[in-house]
């Protein structure tokens, strides 16, 4: 496996950086946006807006061959410093990957449990809000009208706590 010794950008290039990664962003390359970020962290570490980015870009990337889990997108979150964010984006990972397991069909019928968290979070989140920023309420329900539109339903369980 080859390894490289990563190019570490300016200080004074971060906001465009991060302009930059956002546009990336909106053009549906995640991966891109993600590389940025992680550019920008290496040059200001713990910047939260990179963060943010970075979270959201993981996110956009669930469940495909690059991010198969909500691991690497938990390790961004755990970074972010204010509360209201933290619960908030909380809520986007568990939504984002509602999203990636019905798009699966989801097999193991959990995407009910991830929105239901995702609504518990962006509950949580709700009163953690500035006023005027209904963002934890829209996506609450959004979350809502997929459990309906989709028909899902809370997984069954055995005796044991286990889904069938």
């Amino acid at each position: 496996m080859v390894s490289f010794s990563f190019k570490v950008i300016s200080h004074a290039a971060v906001p465009r950086a991060l302009e930059k990664a956002e546009r990336y962003r909106l053009l549906n390359e995640p991966e891109q946006a993600e590389s940025i970020c992680r550019d920008i962290l290496v040059a200001e570490p713990g910047h939260q807006e990179a963060l943010v980015v970075l979270l959201l870009a993981l996110a956009d990337q669930l469940g495909t061959r690059h991010v198969r889990d909500v691991g690497s997108a938990e390790e961004a979150l755990e970074k972010l410093t204010d509360p209201y964010q933290r619960t908030y984006y909380a809520g986007i990972i568990r939504e984002r990957w509602a999203r990636s397991l019905i798009h699966k069909d989801d097999p193991g019928g959990q995407a009910y449990t991830w929105l239901i968290d995702a609504m518990a979070c962006y509950e949580s989140a709700q009163a953690l809000a500035p006023i005027g920023n209904d963002d934890a309420v829209l996506r609450w329900n959004a979350c809502a009208r997929v459990i309906e539109r989709e028909q899902l339903k809370e997984p069954a369980h055995d005796h044991y706590g286990h889904g069938d």
